[in-house]
């Protein structure tokens, strides 16, 4: 087993019974030319009918594991299919150049743009490389210097959030990683370009903020974006981790439930199976829904595109109470 294989997920295991019986027909038929056409047919299509059943009812935790998952597409993964010519950019000019946070410059439909996403690793040592896609402060600096750069030269900025939260390690606090993001915070308001932000795994805390400030908020179907990871909020209010589960459901982290809070814009459709069944196929819905929505953006005004990203940040969180008299 290599190290990029996952631990299978119990929710998939039926589906995974059902594909091994199809390998093993398979093999009946091309090594002894046998006709189990029939067979194979029905089998395919109970299996594409069970993903179906079970994809559409997953609980908001075992969204999570799904996108946890090492399979799951990257944020350069997507970028590789995404834009037609790319060059990845380095560097924070202070000294500091996060692999957990990448970014660059690249085509989308021959409109330059400026790209920026948190990376997470393959495998083991590759998420040790990547700081399991934990930023620094250096790396949100980076993302910066580059928005900065998408802003003096009209180009529009795409971020790609995939991160459990930023690094809360002692050096990051050292190196003032709260100033960072809340620097980047405060810059993505006032950029002139548009901006469009997309949660394609999970979405964690701060770390996902630092780059999350944009005109349109797009997410991927099985996605998960949340103030904190379910384990760290039971950990936290019930001094039990064990409790994921509650706060999962508690959180509101589905892509379902934030476009009714109206936190996100819009829900980019995955491949039956999620986007690791099928990156190809992941990365043109998500190209499409980028195309649509940059389009639209480009119409509006430099002033009025900032003023409904202004707009749309401060209408999040309104609610209305009950009066009894």
């Amino acid at each position: 087993m290599s190290e990029r294989q996952s631990v299978l997920l119990n929710f998939l295991k039926p589906v995974s019974e059902l594909e091994s019986r199809i390998q093993n027909l398979s093999y009946l038929v091309n090594n002894n030319k046998l006709s189990f056409t029939n067979e194979l047919n029905t089998l395919k299509h109970q299996i594409n009918r069970l993903k179906k059943e079970i994809f559409a009812s997953l609980t908001p935790l075992q969204r999570l594991h799904l996108v946890r998952q090492a399979e799951r597409p990257t944020t350069l993964d997507y970028i590789s299919h995404i834009l037609d010519d790319w060059v990845e950019l380095h560097g924070d000019r202070g000294g500091a150049d996060d692999s957990a946070l990448v970014g660059g410059i690249g085509l989308l439909n021959n409109k330059t743009v400026v790209f920026i996403g948190h990376q997470r690793g393959k495998d083991t040592k590759d998420n040790v490389h990547r700081n399991f896609g934990m930023p620094s402060p250096g790396g949100y600096r980076k993302a910066l210097r580059l928005m900065k750069h998408a802003n003096r030269f009209n180009f529009p900025i795409l971020t790609f959030i995939d991160t459990p939260g930023a690094w809360a390690g002692i050096e990051a606090e050292k190196l003032g990683q709260g100033e960072a993001i809340a620097v980047n915070l405060r810059e993505m308001f006032s950029f002139n370009v548009p901006i469009i932000c997309t949660v394609i795994g999970e979405g964690g805390s701060g770390g996902a903020l630092g780059i999350g400030v944009g005109d349109k908020i797009l997410m991927l179907e099985h996605a998960v974006y949340t103030v904190a990871t379910p384990e760290a909020c039971a950990a936290i209010l019930w001094k039990d981790s064990k409790l994921s589960l509650e706060a999962a459901e508690a959180l509101k982290i589905t892509s379902m439930d934030l476009k009714i809070l109206g936190i996100i814009d819009r829900i980019i459709e995955e491949p039956t199976g999620g986007s690791q069944a099928d990156p190809n196929q992941a990365a043109m819905n998500l190209k499409s829904a980028l195309t649509e929505e940059l389009e639209y953006l480009l119409s509006l005004s430099n002033s009025k595109r900032r003023n409904l990203r202004y707009l749309k940040f401060r209408s999040i969180g309104t609610f209305y109470e009950e009066v009894i008299s």
